[in-house]
């Protein structure tokens, strides 16, 4: 009798939730501790917090030297400056510079940063000072200071990776949630689809649209989770790295595509470049899709989504 196992777990600083379907509940436990075993394991590798990660350690040779790095780290960054590229800099690792100085998004924040400082700090962020030499396999920042980090597709990656062993594994269906950005694969217990809910942005509980899914990854990018309020207009906690300033204008975005990796990566950028081109460029990609709610409440979707 095929059963659903949960567990939500604390990493990476986030809530996950890893849902796998057994018949067995101490097989189900052990497949969920091989799970949180990977996403710790990715934790370790992306971590800026420990000074002897390798992202502290390409970090901290910025302008010095590069950095040898595993491969893992190598092709991640690599495919970072992929999408960098597909997103005309919207997407960029070397934000890294910016936003713990200027924004820390809580109660304290009375006043925006002083613009011209932010300037200063925006010639540091810069996808092209991003050197990679797959013949050294080394990483090198090209300016003094700069400073790269995985916000942006840390979760997704981990999600996408844990996924990718539990099959491995055998477990034929299941979810890896990270907070909020998730992959599921298979069926529900009862034969069913996975249904994931929409979040409606002024009320995080009450989805306004359900999606019935199966391989296929989805990550919402919003600012209704973590803002602040100065003189009376919201700014949201992600930061346009082309301004260093909070993005504004759209609620939330959600974006759908057979990799978590990629889900994660695409919602910020999605949310900050602006709707008309947003929709052109996801109606570009294949396997990809997007529902961008404005801060007027108005709805849109790239042209492959029915929503019900």
């Amino acid at each position: 009798m095929l059963k659903e196992f949960k567990r939500p777990q604390k990493l990476m600083g986030n809530a996950f939730e890893i849902t796998v379907i057994c018949n067995d509940e101490k097989a189900a436990n052990k497949h969920i501790d091989t799970a949180i075993r990977e996403i710790q394991r990715i934790e370790n590798l992306l971590t800026t917090f420990n000074e002897e990660s390798q992202t502290n350690l390409i970090n901290k040779n910025a302008g010095i030297m590069p950095v040898k790095v595993d491969w893992e780290i190598f092709d991640l960054i690599e495919r970072s400056l992929r999408i960098s590229k597909i997103t005309d800099g919207y997407f960029d690792i070397s934000y890294g510079g910016i936003d713990k100085s200027f924004w820390n998004f809580d109660q304290e924040m009375k006043q925006l940063p002083d613009p011209e400082q932010i300037k200063k700090h925006l010639e540091l962020v810069n996808y092209q000072y991003i050197i990679l030499s797959r013949e050294n396999q080394t990483v090198f920042l090209k300016e003094k200071g700069m400073r790269i980090g995985f916000g942006g597709i840390g979760k997704g990656y981990a999600a996408e990776m844990t996924k990718r062993l539990l099959q491995k594994k055998g477990v034929s269906s299941g979810i890896v949630n990270a907070s909020g950005d998730l992959t599921a694969w298979g069926n529900q217990a009862d034969g069913k689809p996975w249904t994931v809910g929409i979040a409606d942005p002024d009320n995080a509980k009450q989805p306004f649209s359900y999606m019935n899914i199966t391989d296929m990854a989805v990550a919402t990018s919003g600012n209704y989770e973590k803002f602040v309020m100065i003189d009376g207009k919201k700014f949201s906690h992600t930061i346009n790295p082309k301004t260093g300033m909070p993005a504004s204008g759209v609620k939330s975005v959600t974006i759908f595509c057979p990799n978590a990796e990629i889900a994660d990566a695409m919602a910020t950028p999605i949310s900050i470049m602006g709707i008309d081109a947003a929709l052109n460029m996801v109606n570009q990609i294949n396997h990809m899709e997007c529902i961008i709610i404005d801060d007027q409440d108005k709805i849109y979707s790239s042209q492959n989504i029915n929503l019900k």
